[in-house]
């Protein structure tokens, strides 16, 4: 009998891989490892024999799934079109509805539905984890020690909206989101800017919650389309032109699962490209690379925007790396729950930045902030990590 979440998959889904093996080197898993299993097309051909019935269901297999990291690249390179993203998504949710309870995916989902998915929790719980940085407690955890340092988090200003600078043109909303407030406020605060500068009205609507990503990524199709249910209450029917989003996994969520939003979704990159800032005031004289994020060029197709934003700063330096679309190994939750082929993908990452010798690292997602910063700390290296947003205000600032 075909399972709940297999439902959501037609056979035509799983029929358009022709296995001609093209996303093999594509793949951030398959390069580490060289094995068919871990390969997008190895994945594929097991979750068919899965929904068929004609495979059961073991542990050693479902970690071919676990090893995955979603990160789409596969999707950009295949000819047939496969909906890659739609399947490992179906695949990961039959996992842990058939699976036994394991302390780390049974932690995992607890902390994405009672406390990511909870805002009020989530920034006690920041508040709580700002101290502990202060005292040097999170230095014990490998996880705590991933973490960026905190700085107060971002705040929603007076009566909810950000007037625009200058003539007003557009009205916009705003994605808060879950952890990037409390993780990077200075990407929002940046992001904000620039909408403000290119006229736009920004509106930051109240009752927002998570977009349910992470939830979605990570097998939980359920508590993710709760998070999609209460967020429409608040979207459907409001006044705005687009829904902004400087998070690259939050915005192709948006654009996949929220189809009521029909096109209003844009990366803070696509938005301000297509709208227009003002001339820059001052040169930024830095040497920087950028690192695609998955979920922008793979999910959303969004390689030239962000390029063309950095490019149009004076004084900058745009130094391609050899590999910029491969997966730096963060993933969501990835580097967390498989921290060993987490760091195996990272090193390969580092490398081929550090052949850039930029000074300046440039991204546009919080998971591959934190993943970058993390390991260039581990490697001694004086390499800054910025979101896109922070480099180009540097061009309007006084």
């Amino acid at each position: 009998m075909t399972t709940q979440p297999f439902a959501r998959l037609s056979d035509d889904d799983l029929a358009t891989c022709v296995h001609c093996g093209l996303c093999l080197d594509a793949c951030p898993t398959f390069r580490q490892t060289g094995l068919e299993t871990e390969s997008p097309r190895g994945r594929i051909y097991l979750m068919t024999q899965w929904k068929r019935g004609q495979l059961p269901f073991t542990e050693d297999q479902a970690r071919h799934i676990d090893l995955c990291l979603g990160c789409r690249t596969c999707e950009a390179v295949c000819p047939s079109g496969v909906p890659y993203g739609r399947i490992i998504e179906a695949g990961r949710s039959e996992v842990e509805r058939v699976r036994r309870p394991a302390p780390k995916h049974w932690l995992a989902r607890t902390a994405l539905r009672q406390l990511v998915a909870k805002p009020r929790r989530l920034r006690t719980f920041g508040a709580i984890t700002r101290t502990a940085q202060a005292v040097g407690l999170t230095s014990i955890l490998r996880s705590g020690r991933q973490l960026p340092k905190l700085r107060p988090r971002f705040q929603v200003p007076a009566g909810g909206i950000a007037p625009a600078i200058g003539k007003r043109k557009h009205r916009v909303a705003f994605l808060v989101g879950c952890v990037m407030p409390i993780l990077y406020p200075q990407s929002h605060e940046a992001a904000v800017r620039l909408l403000q500068l290119a006229g736009c009205e920004v509106w930051f609507p109240r009752a927002e919650r998570c977009c349910g990503a992470l939830l979605a990524h990570n097998g939980d199709l359920e508590g993710a389309e709760r998070l999609r249910d209460a967020n429409m209450d608040v979207y459907r029917d409001s006044n705005f032109e687009a829904l902004v989003v400087d998070s690259a996994g939050c915005g192709a969520h948006l654009k996949d699962f929220y189809p009521e939003l029909k096109g209003r979704v844009k990366d803070l990159s696509e938005w301000l490209v297509e709208v227009g800032l003002p001339a820059p005031q001052r040169d930024v004289k830095l040497r920087v690379t950028y690192q695609d994020a998955c979920h922008l060029a793979h999910a959303q197709r969004i390689r030239k925007q962000p390029r063309d934003l950095i490019r149009a700063v004076p004084g900058v330096e745009l130094v391609e790396m050899r590999h910029p679309d491969i997966c730096c190994g963060a993933a969501g939750l990835y580097s967390t729950m498989e921290p060993a082929m987490s760091a195996r993908i990272l090193k390969e990452k580092l490398d081929d930045v550090a052949t850039t010798r930029a000074e300046i690292l440039v991204t546009a997602n919080p998971g591959c902030q934190m993943q970058l910063e993390s390991g260039l700390r581990s490697i001694g290296s004086t390499m800054q990590v910025e979101h896109v947003a922070e480099l180009v205000v540097q061009a309007f600032l006084h």
